[in-house]
């Protein structure tokens, strides 16, 4: 049960990705651009970002399920309280603190899967965690796009307040009384981060979550407002991505467990190469199957990744320090997935921005792909596999 509502609750959370298809709608209302209204991401990633790490050291001194079931409440009233915004500033404030419910579900699933499973069913059990990461992460566009064109941007976030009530119900009362089989907290010190396995971990995640989040800034302005299409029909291909990412995540566990990190994880970034360089070229006139297909694969290349991943980094961390390892892999990824927002806009905009929407489109996603590379070379290089100081 623990493993299940793990990947319920990151699936919850994850459907956050409605809001990257309702971008548009919102830089409209608040009269903001493309440069602007990237901080509704980056106030939501740096605090989850902080958060997990922090939700981690705390889950190895509380144990992963109160702090987890916090998470979920939180994130319950960080939705209904956008009702109450009236402004830009206040939903940027709303963002942080969403942030904040995020960061204590996403940094503390993946020690509710190891604690609970055998070693040799990490790879299937981080996979299905991924799976439902994915699959929110998949949803999430097409159920902004219909809620943006019927409702408004604002039902973005409100639409999902039940969803988090129940889970944090749920887990309140299955996970309450979970075992953590009589483990030992030991709290992470610098020595057990700044080891070699961990930092190589730690930094393709680093590089894989910030190239794949050029398509999470742009592809939205891009299907919107350079193709005009309607925001269900950019939803729909916008979910190409991660529905890719969330099908390849078991078969990245799997491959894991049977094989070992090493090969679904290069294998995976340079499918996200692929991807990422297939929609650099893509124009005003081309066919929407590039671009589909272009998005499949930096999602398939994401989803084989992620897992072996995720499996290295809580490998080279004994069970008294699931939490901290589970919290510092999302800590990897999330402040990769801030830059590449950041940077990307910063690129983006060097290049004439909305004004030259093309040119500076394809730069950014050039840069992106670049970045990825640099992280499959990395990957390429043997290494011994980590394992967990004593």
């Amino acid at each position: 049960m623990p493993v299940l509502l793990a990947a319920l609750g990151v699936f919850a959370v994850s459907l956050d990705s409605a809001i990257n298809i309702a971008l548009p709608a919102m830089a409209a209302t608040f009269g903001v651009g493309a440069a602007t209204i990237r901080w509704i991401i980056i106030c939501y990633v740096l605090t989850y970002a902080l958060t997990s790490f922090a939700a981690g050291l705390l889950a190895d001194r509380l144990g992963p399920a109160p702090v987890f079931t916090t998470g979920l409440g939180l994130s319950c009233v960080g939705f209904v309280a956008y009702a109450a915004a009236g402004s830009f500033g206040a939903v940027l404030l709303l963002r942080v603190l969403q942030g904040i419910g995020g960061g204590l579900v996403y940094g503390t699933a993946p020690a509710l899967v190891t604690l609970w499973l055998p070693r040799e069913r990490h790879g299937r059990g981080l996979g299905l965690m991924s799976l439902g990461l994915g699959a929110g992460l998949a949803v999430g566009p097409l159920m902004g796009g219909v809620l943006v064109e019927r409702f408004g941007w604002l039902w973005v976030f409100l639409a999902r307040a039940p969803v988090m009530g129940i889970l944090a119900l749920l887990a309140g009362a299955m996970l309450g009384t979970s075992r953590r089989g009589g483990i030992v907290t030991r709290m992470v010190a610098p020595r057990d981060v700044l080891r070699a396995p961990v930092l190589r971990s730690a930094t393709l995640a680093f590089l894989s979550n910030y190239a794949q989040f050029a398509v999470w800034l742009l592809i939205p302005f891009f299907l919107v407002g350079v193709l005009g299409l309607p925001p269900i029909v950019g939803g729909l291909l916008f979910m190409l991505t991660p529905l890719g990412a969330a099908l390849a995540a078991p078969a990245g566990g799997w491959a894991t467990d049977r094989a070992g990190p090493r090969p679904p994880l290069v294998l995976g970034l340079l499918i996200e190469v692929g991807g990422l360089w297939t929609i650099s070229r893509l124009g005003v006139e081309g066919p929407l199957l590039v671009a589909a297909v272009g998005l499949a694969l930096v999602g398939l290349g994401v989803g084989l990744f992620q897992v072996p991943n995720l499996a290295e980094m809580m490998a080279a961390f004994p069970s008294a320090q699931q939490g901290a390892a589970g919290g510092l892999a999302f800590l990897s990824r999330t402040v990769g997935s801030a830059a590449g927002v950041q940077v990307t806009a910063t690129l983006f905009a060097s290049r004439g921005g909305e004004l030259a929407f093309l040119e500076a489109f394809r730069f950014a996603f050039v840069a992106a792909a670049t970045a990825c590379g640099v992280a499959a070379l990395l990957a390429l290089v043997p290494t011994a596999r980590p394992t967990a100081r004593p």
